[in-house]
């Protein structure tokens, strides 16, 4: 798979969640053609049809930050989404936090160590660079000698993952939307491309998560495996200066009231 061309990759972007909106209040009868026309997303930017057209052709075309404002609050995005959105245009958004430039803490890899619940450090591929014993107790056929440590082929290339993780359907899905909204930063990075084009080729389920066009914020929350059946809170912590790398954390639990991960955090300001 050739490396992606950002315009083509905006194009496509647009034309999956222009089709996924609902139609607009005023048209009465039914279509046969899911979501908005073409020309009704101009008329609601306040852009011209043509220029609507050209972005999602992937054509050479200038888009200011107030039109990209005005398409992701058309287009009912979200902020992961949005980010995504601003990310393939090459345009700052005004609204948008900007990271420190920081060197990565050296004490970082540590961390897992001083925790007793399981605990591993993820960098951009989501491959993983620590962890703690208990985390590679969690996940055989993961965290061990000898395995490949990406995160991304243990979910959709080994038959222990599928026995592992509960809700297998729903979790990988929702792990690709999070690693596309990663993958934005990183659009011409040659080993997250050299990643995706090998899931692409090996893994169907991949393929079909990864065309969908999906894109989530990375968040906690209830995580249950099997064999036996274990729960636990997930939460996942960002060093502010350095984005890339994640700490993910899974506490415990035993009361099946708890539901409810803790927030997303960011740590070293």
């Amino acid at each position: 798979m050739p490396v992606p061309d950002p315009r083509k990759a905006l194009g496509a972007f647009l034309r999956a969640h222009r089709e996924r909106l609902p139609p607009p209040v005023t048209v009465l009868r039914r279509r046969r053609t899911p979501g908005w026309r073409r020309e009704e997303l101009a008329e609601a930017c306040g852009v011209s049809v043509t220029w609507i057209t050209w972005l999602e052709q992937g054509r050479a075309v200038s888009a200011s930050p107030a039109a990209l404002m005005r398409l992701s609050e058309t287009l009912q995005l979200i902020p992961a989404e949005r980010a995504y959105l601003f990310g393939l245009a090459g345009k700052q958004d005004p609204a948008a936090p900007v990271p420190g430039e920081h060197a990565l803490p050296p004490a970082l890899l540590s961390l897992p160590q001083a925790l007793c619940i399981p605990a591993y450090v993820l960098d951009r591929t989501w491959t993983a660079l620590a962890w703690n014993p208990s985390a590679q107790q969690l996940f055989p056929g993961w965290l061990h000698g000898g395995n490949d440590r990406n995160l991304l082929r243990f979910v959709f290339l080994a038959p222990a993952a599928l026995r592992l993780i509960e809700g297998w359907e729903d979790r990988s899905r929702r792990i690709v939307a999070e690693f596309r909204n990663d993958f934005r930063r990183h659009l011409r990075d040659p080993a997250m491309q050299a990643l995706i084009d090998e899931l692409l080729d090996r893994s169907p389920a991949f393929r079909e998560r990864w065309l969908a066009q999906a894109v989530l914020d990375r968040e906690g929350g209830e995580r249950v495996f099997r064999n036996p059946r274990r729960r636990f809170c997930q939460s996942t912590l960002y060093f502010a200066a350095h984005p890339d790398i994640k700490l993910v954390t899974l506490t415990p639990l035993s009361d099946p009231r708890v539901r409810t991960g803790l927030s997303r955090r960011e740590v070293g300001r």
